[in-house]
């Protein structure tokens, strides 16, 4: 049995669509959704909105952590339009072509910038959407839990710390945790580029030490200080930025 694992797709269709190849499964752990592309400041919803220039200065703020002026600057340039129906217009069209890229069969959770309202409207019959629930495949439980936790990037599906652990004990014994964040280790949740620790879960990290499943999978993080480790029994594996990378993680019994 071979499965491959994707996250942090960020409009990366091309690759998607071959992301299954030679697997009898795909995972997939969210972040579908391309809103600005941290290399390239072209790409995204935002920029298509309001030009690179734009996003240059947003880009800029946010890695200052100036999360106030990065506000502010949004607020000037959406005023007078419409925010809520633009970004869904743009990202049902990236929805289309994404879904329409997963092989079957896909399991899916959702990643922090995703809006799991709009998936039903997009998931074909092929793909099995999961959040705070279990499934079995080739004989071991993949328990999944989507979205991220509150941050000062108020990015569109983040839950509170207690909705969050809930879904995490609604799983119960797993073989496979799969998740969008990491669990709460420094090392998992660092990212060297962005030069930021990005939330990571405590609940997480308390269920791997308490449940010991093989492995514990995940992303959001793009450029983790540790791509990989062991928390007792547990091999804990930052799956990549697909959207970079264009190539899955194969988990293979």
């Amino acid at each position: 049995m071979r499965v491959h694992v994707v996250s942090d797709v960020h409009g990366n269709s091309t690759d998607l669509a071959r992301a299954g190849d030679g697997a009898d499964a795909l995972v997939c752990l969210g972040d579908l959704i391309l809103f600005l592309d941290y290399a390239d400041h072209s790409r995204g919803i935002f920029p298509d909105l309001f030009g690179a220039a734009n996003a240059d200065r947003l880009v800029e703020l946010r890695t200052a952590r100036r999360f106030d002026e990065a506000r502010e600057l949004g607020r000037r340039l959406w005023d007078g339009i419409d925010r809520e129906s633009a970004i869904e217009t743009a990202v049902r069209k990236q929805y289309a072509e994404l879904f329409a890229a997963l092989p079957t069969p896909t399991y899916a959770t959702y990643g922090n910038v995703d809006i799991p309202r709009l998936w039903p409207e997009f998931a074909g019959p092929g793909t099995t959407v999961l959040d705070g629930e279990r499934v079995e495949i080739g004989g071991r439980v993949f328990g999944f839990v989507g979205g991220g936790l509150p941050s000062p990037m108020r990015t569109p599906y983040e839950v509170d710390e207690d909705v969050y652990a809930a879904k995490i004990a609604a799983l119960g014994e797993v073989d496979v945790l799969c998740s969008h964040i990491p669990p709460e280790v420094p090392e998992l949740c660092y990212d060297t580029v962005a030069r930021r620790f990005e939330r990571g879960s405590s609940a997480l990290l308390d269920a791997i030490r308490e449940l010991r499943p093989a492995y514990s999978v995940f992303g959001h993080v793009h450029q983790p200080l540790a791509r990989r480790m062991r928390i007792g029994a547990t091999e804990c594996v930052n799956v990549g930025h697909f959207a970079s990378t264009g190539t899955p993680w194969a988990l293979q019994w």
